[in-house]
């Protein structure tokens, strides 16, 4: 069983990377924290430090590469990263998917994939140096099939699933675990938002302790929960026609 000290979390003032940043706060536990809320962001360092961590938090915009890079770097000179969580990401797309306004498709894949690579790219060369380390990219169930709803949100979630996937074959040989996170509906400011149903919405808590004990065991593909992964599963596996017609698109 793994076990980490050094843990970058993005997207943690709220939601999964809140509640995995509580979680895995602990004395001898170093956290980079980044979050777009800065309030929100601080509130969760302070709740990391009573907790005993060492917590450095900067609301830094995951697409900003230069910026990212500099300050993950800097926190990995003084705490050797073991541990990479890219769970920041956003689903802002319209009730068409924002097929009249394709600068919110483009933010989107910016955000949740540009970011996703932002946030592993400038730690990759020292994990491989250290022979070591795990990187953790939050992906969703919502990239196992084109749902109805927020097109750019499950595009971008199938994109890093799938290059999360490739390179954890690629990285085995430096010693290096690569798991992809698959939630369902978990309770965050994305879901608050969300104008459909959202079946077995499951609390952060609850996702934490699902993530932790994955990541733990380098499981390649961590999807939950298992009510949501069943029907994703079935709409995957039918044939296209037949799941285009149950999903109303044929």
């Amino acid at each position: 069983m793994k076990r980490f000290s050094s843990i970058v979390i993005t997207g943690a003032s709220s939601g999964i990377g809140e509640a995995l940043a509580l979680d895995y706060a602990a004395p001898g536990v170093a956290l980079a924290l980044t979050g777009r809320d800065a309030q929100r962001l601080e509130a969760v360092a302070q709740a990391c430090r009573a907790k005993g961590a060492t917590v450095v938090a900067a609301p830094i915009d995951v697409v900003d590469r230069d910026a990212l890079a500099a300050w993950l770097t800097a926190f990995d000179d003084a705490h050797p990263v073991d541990l990479i969580l890219a769970n920041a990401g956003i689903s802002i797309d319209k009730d068409n998917s924002s097929l009249d306004d394709f600068s919110v498709i483009r933010k989107t894949l910016d955000v949740n994939v540009g970011g996703v690579l932002n946030t592993v790219e400038p730690l990759m060369s020292r994990m491989i140096a250290r022979k070591g380390g795990q990187i953790a990219i939050v992906s969703s169930l919502a990239s196992f099939i084109g749902l109805p709803y927020s097109a750019s949100y499950n595009a971008s979630k199938a994109a890093v699933r799938v290059w999360g996937e490739s390179i954890r074959y690629v990285l085995k040989k430096d010693g290096i675990g690569v798991s992809v996170i698959c939630p369902g509906f978990v309770v965050s400011r994305i879901t608050a938002s969300a104008p459909f149903p959202m079946p077995f919405l499951m609390s952060g808590a609850r996702a934490s302790a699902i993530i932790r004990a994955g990541l733990a065991r380098n499981k390649p593909r961590i999807a939950f929960p298992i009510g949501t992964k069943a029907a994703v599963w079935l709409g995957g596996v039918l044939p296209g026609g037949l799941t285009a017609r149950l999903l109303g698109a044929a």
